[in-house]
């Protein structure tokens, strides 16, 4: 892969030039891209989309606005770090980056940083988990025509559906469902689309035991399969027929993983689901059992117990300070940010030649100094957060509204804008039709443009309706459309 091509401008909808010398008031492309996302409604909605306490009633926690504006930075800092560590230890590289290069890269991971969570339906990552399992639980409960909708669709749609993927649907969304100054969604350049897809294969074959991590999750469903051939056309990542990562997405994972493993910890500290002597102790722990089963090395054990020991400094630095605990906590977390930072970026240009080849299959942090820090500081929210009561009840609680919105939405879909004159039996009830006058126009147009003449395919684009329409919502819009529909207001 080349740079000159993977930091490829080019939109594939028409571009709209403004009003004045854009040479006068130069702005890169990647900039205006900067604008149009966070002048989209999708953006302004992450305010009020969980990150990791659904429908929480406090306003100091993260929502996905603030984890993605977090992620951003962060992914711009990073990309910052490792062209400049490029240009001094890669002297030799044939894949050299010029420093007119090397600010574009950070400019389209900024942008990328912004997007990456963008197509999330409401509460969080387990809003995904629900709609998977309504699918795959619900799906041959219904029928069109004289077929079950499992009967009905191809494998590949299925797949589609059973593993829904919040990632597949971002770029869905930023292609389809937005209409601004193209027929190509939000007409994002293709370097910044090609970025966010951090798992460059369809739901036919993606595998999450893969040993590369880009098969892990799919990345574009097949409503998507003809415009992401074209991205990857144009930054020349598809080789041979072989979709790989762009190697900022290798970028844009490290610094959404820096947010995680810190961010919402933070949070959760402060929340109170933990406390310092129990997070030490659980890190000890976890430490000991790496050690033992000799997933790390003897090095990378030892820079882990560093940071630990970093608290006992911590403590004697804030000795007399009042609200001491959340200052030694949120202090050492910024110590811990800058280190995984700078292991993340020796973890790039460590393996850059591989990345750049497309056959690097790891993650950047896993070989670095702080490979085992990483791994438990994303373990602490699944042992002190995740299975608690107060989340569970909160969860629940998100599989009830987003049941019931499929519940009623999925049936009332299926005969959308068939030709009900020639097949009278197969149409909309009244209630059917009052229920998809709620669908965003925007979403029911796109589905009206992508209509061929297969039936088939135009089911399964109908039920994408569907996951768009929720897709698209925010929790509390969520929430107040099941308690609207169910009499409860």
């Amino acid at each position: 892969m080349e740079w000159e091509k993977l930091l490829a401008d080019t939109r594939i909808g028409k571009k709209i030039d403004p009003p004045y010398d854009p040479e006068k008031y130069y702005m890169s492309e990647f900039e205006k891209d900067y604008w149009r996302i966070i002048n989209s409604a999708s953006f302004r909605r992450l305010q009020d989309k969980t990150q990791v306490f659904p429908l929480d009633k406090s306003d100091f926690v993260r929502t996905r606005l603030t984890h993605s504006i977090e992620t951003s930075s962060l992914a711009k800092q990073l990309t910052a770090m490792i062209t400049k560590n490029i240009t001094i230890y890669e002297k030799d590289t044939p894949y050299k980056i010029t420093s007119d290069q090397a600010v574009l890269a950070a400019d389209i991971a900024m942008c990328s940083g912004l997007l990456h969570d963008i197509g999330n339906p409401p509460f969080g990552h387990f809003g995904e988990v629900i709609i998977r399992d309504w699918f795959k639980n619900n799906l041959g409960n219904y029928s069109y025509k004289d077929k079950t909708l499992t009967d009905s669709l191809t494998k590949h749609m299925k797949n589609d559906l059973y593993n829904f993927e919040g990632n597949a649907q971002a770029l869905r969304l930023l292609i389809k469902l937005h209409h601004v100054d193209s027929e190509f969604g939000l007409n994002l350049t293709a370097s910044v689309l090609n970025t966010i897809v951090k798992y460059p294969v369809d739901s036919l074959t993606f595998d999450e035991k893969d040993p590369d991590v880009k098969n892990h999750k799919i990345g574009y469903y097949l409503s998507e399969n003809e415009e992401f051939s074209k991205i990857a056309d144009i930054t020349e990542t598809k080789i041979n027929q072989i979709y790989y990562r762009h190697p900022l997405t290798f970028i844009l994972e490290a610094a959404d993983d820096i947010a995680y493993a810190t961010a919402d910890l933070e949070d959760a500290f402060k929340k109170g689901f933990f406390s310092i002597d129990t997070f030490v102790e659980f890190f000890e722990n976890e430490l000991r059992e790496y050690e033992k089963a000799g997933l790390f090395t003897k090095v990378q054990i030892e820079k882990s117990n560093l940071l630990i020991e970093y608290f006992d400094e911590l403590k004697l630095q804030f000795k007399k300070e009042h609200s001491k605990e959340i200052m030694i906590f949120q202090n050492w977390l910024s110590h811990v940010r800058d280190w995984l930072l700078y292991c993340a970026a020796y973890g790039f240009t460590h393996s850059y030649t591989e990345i750049m080849e497309g056959t690097f299959k790891k993650d950047i942090f896993e070989e670095s100094f702080h490979g085992a820090t990483i791994c438990i500081l994303k373990s602490v929210m699944h042992e002190f957060v995740y299975s608690t009561p107060s989340i569970t009840k909160l969860e629940l609680a998100a599989q009830s509204i987003l049941y019931s919105l499929l519940d009623k939405f999925i049936p009332a879909i299926i005969y959308y804008k068939e030709d009900t004159e020639t097949n009278p039996m197969y149409k909309q009830t009244k209630a059917e039709h009052n229920l998809t006058d709620l669908i965003s126009e925007n979403y029911k147009e796109n589905y009206l443009k992508s209509k061929t003449d297969d039936p088939v395919n135009n089911l399964y684009l109908r039920l994408l309706l569907v996951t768009d329409f929720i897709c698209g919502m925010t929790d509390s819009y969520a929430k107040n459309l099941y308690q609207e529909l169910n009499g409860m207001n």
